[in-house]
């Protein structure tokens, strides 16, 4: 039984949508400095050992939404050309970080036990 909602947990092995792990990460990189757009989908590509990256086409819309809600501010860098846009973290995108960084830690624990211990039991691997 899920500890969520009481009810049978049928997502395997992350409890936690594409979406929703990838507006956190961009919150936590924009915690530190501002990042352009390819900015971000390299940062997080490197981050993750070249295993896995997020798409243009999900990255951007992410932040003109994270923009909308005032998480994020952004900043043309030649505002004639408007080719590169900057992002950085608002006070509120900050405390909102803070908010879904507890929320999502025990499922990222659960997800990382679910994986371990199928390492275990089927390839004998220990982690």
């Amino acid at each position: 039984m899920s500890k969520y909602k009481n009810e049978r947990n049928r997502q395997f092995p992350s409890k936690i949508s594409t979406t929703s792990f990838v507006k956190l990460y961009i919150l936590h990189l924009l915690k530190d400095k501002s990042y352009y757009g390819n900015e971000i989908i390299e940062e997080i590509k490197e981050r993750l050992e070249y295993k896995w990256e997020p798409s243009p086409g999900m990255i951007y819309p992410l932040l003109r939404e994270m923009e909308e809600n005032g998480y994020v501010k952004g900043r043309w860098q030649e505002p004639d050309k408007r080719s590169i846009r900057y992002y950085k973290l608002t006070d509120e995108g900050y405390d909102h970080y803070k908010k879904v960084q507890l929320l999502y830690k025990p499922i990222f624990e659960d997800s990382l036990t679910i994986v371990k211990n199928t390492l275990n039991d089927i390839y004998n691997s220990k982690i």
